[in-house]
């Protein structure tokens, strides 16, 4: 979809206001996967900035910007400064790279991001049978991006002051204490006791999760366990969409939670994490 697709679609789910993320990758990195060439614009490999900024220009009353440079790119750090100037970018977002986000040049991005008040959205996919199989061949390139759960606990732990926005199957799946031994990118069980996403969540108060297609998968689960886990974190749970559909609404439907804390899911928790940024330049 194109921005003017994406507000129709946002009027026909009752969107009043979205993030529109960019994903900064090299060219290389994007074409492991030929069939995102089907799917996003053929303009450019991601979605790199400049399509954010035309959509914030058509529609700025609909979308509020985010981009994440890569860290990895000597200046990557003032070219964010002057989007955030010159563009309002709010969001450092969406990361999706191949690398380690616990790099130290990713360290240095995201506490550079606390000074700006952008909270990090990042998509973590590694699971540890992925690495396994493909290691097997010559001429595989393991399907992955950020590192395993762990790189998150050290985001955490060295960027206190950060806000960082959990996303994808890698962050997900870790609901379930089975993770690390389940075959799937999408595991369907029951979930089970223990899973480090939670414990993640209990330690660090700068983590923060997305509701988006990955999360509805996992959350579907388990509704009991799902209930209770938007209710402990209610005020660290965002909203969000990686597809067209009603499934997030559908599946909070389901939960029979309060007004304030669905409020606070909608769109009360996405308005705080952003209520600062750009006030640091």
């Amino acid at each position: 979809m194109d921005v003017d697709a994406l507000v129709r679609n946002m009027d026909e789910c009752g969107i009043e206001k979205a993030w529109l993320l960019s994903w900064d990758i090299p060219a290389a990195e994007y074409d492991m996967e030929p069939y995102y060439y089907k799917v996003i614009d053929p303009r450019a490999a991601g979605w790199p900035l400049w399509m954010v900024v035309d959509g914030l220009k058509a529609y700025p009353h609909r979308f509020i910007g985010g981009w994440a440079p890569d860290f990895r790119d000597r200046f990557a750090r003032p070219r964010l400064y002057q989007a955030v100037e010159m563009h309002g970018i709010k969001v450092y977002g969406e990361l999706k790279l191949r690398t380690r986000y616990d790099h130290p040049d990713g360290i240095t991005m995201y506490r550079y991001c606390a000074q700006l008040g952008l909270p990090v959205v990042f998509h973590l996919e590694c699971p540890e049978h992925t690495l396994a199989k493909e290691s097997e061949s010559a001429e595989s390139w393991p399907f992955w991006y950020g590192g395993d759960i762990s790189v998150v606990e050290n985001m955490c732990r060295l960027c206190p002051d950060t806000q960082f926005l959990g996303h994808a199957p890698g962050f997900w799946r870790e609901i379930s204490g089975d993770a690390a031994a389940d075959p799937e990118r999408y595991p369907q069980g029951p979930v089970t006791p223990g899973g480090r996403l939670l414990d993640l969540m209990r330690r660090h108060a700068n983590l923060n999760c997305d509701l988006s297609g990955s999360a509805v998968i996992a959350l579907n689960r388990n509704l009991g366990v799902t209930r209770e886990f938007v209710v402990e974190f209610q005020d660290r749970i965002v909203f969000a969409r990686d597809d067209f559909g009603r499934a997030q609404l559908d599946l909070l439907g389901k939960l029979n939670l309060d007004d304030e804390v669905t409020e606070k899911v909608l769109h009360g928790n996405a308005e705080r994490l952003i209520e600062k940024a750009g006030k640091g330049i």
